[in-house]
């Protein structure tokens, strides 16, 4: 190594990038960590943002506040928008920053199978504005639907469809089956809300395909219960802004969401590198990029296999372990030490929870459901959230929203494109 600290750029702040910089924090490197937002999110609890149950401050950070105290971490908002593998530089809509090892953690978006024109109408979840976004369409649509006259319109704009049957979709459908039915029951005076309509579409066989059948049946059970329509082996063929096209028949609905999938970023293209289906890196054994050794690439935008060769899930438990083996990996390297021990991942479990009191977990040989599985869900969600404050916020909201039935985030804020001028 030269006489000047080796220089570690991270590309991306969530859960593998913040790791990788966490782990490196005593090693004599100096870390550049870049990401396009100044905070990081808590993806697992969006969709509660989606659904007026917490606010967005609940469940993102500062990614400076994170690090503050790590002296050798310096972070950037920028845009990446290339790689020079040749000259280890990274290409940034600010300029350009030299690298000696390189940690790619620019996770995933959603994908829409080569129909990317339907993201206007069928958003996604992934980000802080992918969720308000969606909050204030669930909620205009029930104000839209009490001053409407028309009874076939104010059916279409009580009908809610979510597309994907996995975890999102699942605790999506779960969550505003909750709103119509409980929270907002008692709030308007030409509509009921309870006679709202919501369709959770699965194009596979049966819901959360990652859990045991009889868990997956559970859930259907329910969802089914709670009021949510539920269509598996049911594929989508058109999304537009009044509904969707099914193989079965049209759905017309007011609002429609998307968690039937996901892209990698495009690292891949960046990188020349050889990719899956879905856009993921192919990595080796020590998750670094193929013929560049110094090159690392974790969490969602790599295509990684346990030791049964099953593909390791897209999971924020994955990408922090991941995170954490680069990290000592490269801190290992600098200071001469050879390691060849390659990833391992250990799997955590599998957790949905299906709305108020009721989720599903499977936990090693432990399977739990029901209330007690919702106890497990809560208190796991609690645990990997940042910052002692928020994990209190977020008790308190979810202890007050059970004992109430009320959520607190109900806000319907303008796009920025709609914000009035100021006078």
């Amino acid at each position: 190594m030269p006489d000047r600290r080796p220089k570690v750029v991270i590309l991306g702040g969530g859960f593998g990038g913040l790791e990788a910089a966490r782990t490196l924090r005593r090693a004599e490197v100096d870390i550049t960590l870049i990401d396009r937002q100044n905070h990081h999110c808590f993806q697992p609890l969006l969709y509660q943002v989606a659904t007026a149950a917490l606010s967005p401050a609940d469940v993102a950070w500062p990614i400076r506040h994170i690090l503050r105290l790590q002296q050798n971490a310096t972070v950037l908002m920028a845009d990446v928008t290339g790689i020079d593998t040749q000259q280890r530089q990274v290409h940034t809509d600010s300029g350009d920053l030299p690298y000696d090892y390189l940690v790619i953690a620019t996770g995933a978006m959603h994908s829409y199978f080569g129909h990317d024109e339907w993201s206007e109408v069928a958003p996604g979840l992934k980000r802080i504005e992918d969720a308000t976004r969606i909050r204030r369409s669930i909620l205009i649509a029930f104000e839209q639907a009490e001053i409407m006259a028309d009874p076939d319109e104010q059916r279409r704009l009580l009908t809610f469809a979510i597309v994907g049957g996995g975890a999102t979709g699942v605790e999506m459908a779960g969550a505003i089956a909750e709103i119509a039915r409980q929270t907002l029951a008692a709030d308007f005076r030409r509509i009921d809300p309870r006679s709202a309509r919501i369709v959770l579409i699965e194009a596979g066989p049966r819901l959360l395909p990652a859990f045991l059948p009889v868990q997956s049946d559970y859930v259907r059970d329910t969802l089914t219960r709670a009021g949510v329509t539920v269509m598996t082996d049911t594929m989508v063929m058109k999304c537009d802004a009044r509904g969707v096209d099914l193989d079965s028949g049209r759905l017309d609905a007011s609002t429609t969401i998307w968690a039937a999938g996901v892209v990698a970023s495009p690292a891949a293209r960046w990188l020349s590198a050889e990719a899956d289906r879905a856009g993921r890196v192919k990595v080796g054994p020590d998750l670094s990029a193929p013929g560049h050794p110094n090159i690392f690439v974790i969490g969602d935008t790599a295509a990684v296999s346990d030791s049964k060769g099953r593909p390791i899930p897209g999971i924020a438990p994955a990408a922090k372990q991941m995170g954490q083996y680069v990290g000592k990996l490269i801190a290992a390297r600098v200071t001469g030490r050879a390691s060849t021990k390659p990833f391992r991942y250990m799997h955590l479990g599998d957790l949905a929870t299906i709305g108020r009191h009721a989720a599903v977990v499977k936990f090693g040989t432990l399977r739990l459901k029901g209330f007690i599985g919702w106890l497990f869900w809560s208190v796991a969600h609690i645990y990997f959230l940042i910052g002692l404050r928020n994990r209190f916020i977020v008790a308190f909201s979810w202890f007050w929203s059970y004992l109430t039935f009320q959520r607190g985030a109900r806000l319907i804020l303008a796009r920025p494109a709609e914000a009035p001028q100021e006078r």
